[in-house]
């Protein structure tokens, strides 16, 4: 019979054999996620030092709220620019986004079938055309057929941009709601669309405004789309079916010209741009936040059986 000291010394070789191997792949492989994460944020770190670094000095209250100056003086603003980008994003997404969001409930609900797979096919293939693409068909059916450039040919190109995002993410996000969710809807006598709107969609809501910034992030910085439909100007909004200004626009432009002015406007509005994308992720961020979604959800399928 072994003693309790023998008995030891046979667990810890075990224990080495089995486990000590499986500890060190662990650490090595933590390494490495580590390795790639440091990776990724290096060179993202040293863009938004270098935009920082280069457009800080051109911020000021006129660079915000002017129209541009002459070319090479170095005088005027960015004003047209941003109104023009916070409007376009928001047309763009009025359109882009309750189309993204339905594709999205019928591919994860209704989409098990010869059709919902072919959507899904050319859904992901959408996703993938270059923005140039989608600029010249907005101008082949939008621009070509009005006579002229607007806001609405735009938003119309950034939202082909935009909605394959939102379906895809937002077909994610619904197959991972819990089944039991669903369940709970059909033991509750709930019709199918009565379950999806008002408790699949409340359960997966997270994901949904994740897919939906990141489409907001992508179209932006898009400057051949709005090159094609949008044309830029150098006044402020004044109407849907005229030309706009907008700030990868103002960016791509500035960056052409010889004059140091021109580039610091250039580094300032690219600044600009980035903390407008980087408010809206934080503005809705907050706005959506949910302490407890379970207990939303739970608190949902009682209101229901109560009514």
């Amino acid at each position: 019979m072994m003693s309790s000291s023998q008995k030891r010394a046979e667990y810890r070789l075990l224990f080495k054999q089995n486990v000590g191997g499986r500890l060190v792949v662990d650490k090595i492989m933590m390494g490495i996620v580590f390795g790639c994460v440091i990776a990724a944020v290096i060179p993202l770190g040293s863009i938004l030092i270098e935009v920082f670094k280069n457009g800080i000095s051109a911020i000021s209250i006129e660079f915000l709220t002017q129209v541009p100056g002459a070319i090479g003086s170095g005088e005027g603003g960015i004003g047209p620019a941003i109104q023009g980008t916070l409007i376009i994003i928001g047309m763009s997404s009025m359109i882009g986004v309750p189309i993204g969001v339905m594709s999205g409930i019928f591919l994860a609900e209704f989409g098990d079938n010869r059709l919902g797979r072919t959507v899904r096919f050319f859904n992901d293939v959408f996703m993938e055309f270059p923005s140039i693409v989608l600029g010249i068909f907005a101008f082949l059916v939008i621009v070509l057929v009005l006579g002229h450039f607007s806001l609405w040919a735009g938003a119309f190109a950034l939202s082909l941009i935009m909605f394959p995002i939102v379906a895809r993410t937002t077909e994610e996000s619904l197959k991972m709601v819990p089944m039991t969710y669903r369940e709970a809807g059909i033991a509750l006598g709930l019709k199918k669309w009565v379950i999806t709107f008002r408790i699949v969609l409340s359960a997966a809501k997270s994901g949904m405004i994740t897919g939906i910034l990141l489409s907001v992030g992508r179209i932006g910085g898009e400057t051949a789309p709005l090159i094609m439909t949008v044309l830029g100007s150098s006044q402020f909004f004044s109407g849907v079916d005229s030309p706009m200004d907008a700030l990868p626009l103002r960016i791509w432009r500035m960056s052409l010209l010889p004059y140091d002015s021109a580039q610091m406007q250039g580094w300032g509005a690219a600044l600009v741009l980035i903390i407008i994308i980087l408010a809206i992720n934080i503005t809705v961020r907050y706005y959506f936040a949910k302490k407890s979604k379970k207990g939303n959800i739970l608190s949902k399928l009682m209101g229901m059986r109560k009514k």
